[in-house]
């Protein structure tokens, strides 16, 4: 049975949930994570595993710590890898882009150059070096570019290793049982309502993704709201592509296990996971123009599953409007790059230390105006 009480109760065993666990339960912590389904259920097992912040808008105050994610991950798989015996397929060949016609060519150039000037790592292709890199890609594809900092990682293998990590540390995981509201006594956060059952806890991680508004209580919820994205994942032996590729509409992401995974949609769908007709087809409309060879190609699966957008499409990661509540959520599309190192921030602030990262451009209050 797991404990009725705990030094602090995680909701929600997704990549961030399950890492915030993780770092508390090493630091000596009593941690319970509930789970209103079964581990990594939600966005965690639905996502491609892209690990791409050069991806993202250079004026974003998301970037710093977009690299910053990237950057632990790189040392955190083979942490976990060590820990748990699981092998996280984290590939380190980069990421393509592509340009199909002279704006797109131009935009692609322009964003190369910006980096570059940034320090970061990336080169320009021409049609000729795309192809030569990735024979399979459509010839009308008339430019690329090359950003070898960008990587991919087996999201499903990551949360399981979180999840038999953090067990292993120490902490216990409450599955099937949704978190329905906060306890709150004297004005404080002091544990949660599991249907009619109270779990007593000092302090509560808000890590329930897409579902992160809706926990009972909470004086100030964050403003969090599910957007539903569509993958078809096709069966190629032999490998078709070997980098992640991206195109203006979508991507491919290639994994050891010989699936492709090719997505997505962005859909207000409310908390539909349905997969659909048009999304299916959006998806594999975005596939075949980036390797039309996967016409003949076997669809050996389709799945949706709920980003957790927030308001201005930034996470919302610190203390809540109740002392001993704390949120990690909002990280939409980003949820695997940044779930790591947002789940042990978070953990950091449980502890009363300050994160390493700069939190303040996410910080739960800023919606604080908000009615």
């Amino acid at each position: 049975m797991p404990p009725l009480s705990a030094d602090v109760i995680v909701a929600g065993a997704g990549v961030v949930g399950l890492a915030a666990a993780r770092t508390l339960a090493a630091a000596g912590a009593r941690v319970l994570v509930v789970e209103r389904r079964r581990v990594g259920a939600e966005a965690s097992s639905a996502a491609a595993g892209m690990l791409a912040p050069q991806a993202g808008e250079l004026d974003s105050p998301l970037l710093p710590l977009a690299l910053r994610a990237r950057d632990r991950h790189l040392r955190l798989a083979p942490e976990l890898e060590d820990e748990t015996g699981i092998a996280l397929d984290l590939s380190r060949l980069g990421r393509l882009e592509l340009a199909f016609d002279e704006a797109g060519e131009q935009a692609l150039r322009r964003r190369v150059r910006e980096q570059s000037a940034r320090g970061l790592p990336a080169a320009d292709l021409s049609a000729a070096e795309l192809r030569e890199a990735e024979p399979n890609v459509n010839a009308a594809a008339r430019a690329g570019a090359y950003f070898p900092g960008d990587r991919r990682i087996d999201n499903v293998r990551l949360t399981r290793a979180l999840a038999a990590s953090a067990v292993a540390r120490g902490a216990s995981l409450l599955t099937g049982r949704p978190v329905t509201g906060l306890l709150i006594e004297h004005g404080r956060v002091a544990g949660v309502r599991v249907g009619a059952e109270a779990l007593h806890a000092r302090a509560v991680i808000n890590a329930t993704g897409a579902w992160a508004a809706l926990l009972g209580g909470d004086p100030q919820p964050p403003p969090v709201e599910p957007v539903r994205g569509q993958i078809v994942a096709f069966e190629v032996a032999p490998p078709l592509l070997r980098h992640v590729v991206w195109s203006p509409r979508g991507y491919l992401v290639p994994r050891s296990d010989g699936r492709l995974l090719a997505g997505s949609t962005l859909e207000k769908a409310g908390f539909d996971k349905s997969v659909t007709a048009a999304g299916v087809r959006a998806v594999l409309d975005l596939a075949l123009e980036i390797a039309p060879g996967l016409a003949d190609v076997r669809i050996a699966d389709a799945w949706a599953g709920l980003r957790p957008g927030s308001a201005d499409g930034h996470p919302v990661v610190g203390p809540g409007a109740l002392p001993g509540l704390f949120h990690a959520a909002g990280l939409y599309r980003d949820g695997i790059l940044l779930g790591p190192l947002v789940g042990e921030e978070i953990a950091a602030m449980v502890q009363g230390r300050a994160p390493q990262a700069d939190l303040a451009p996410f910080a739960p209050g800023r919606f604080a105006h908000r009615s």
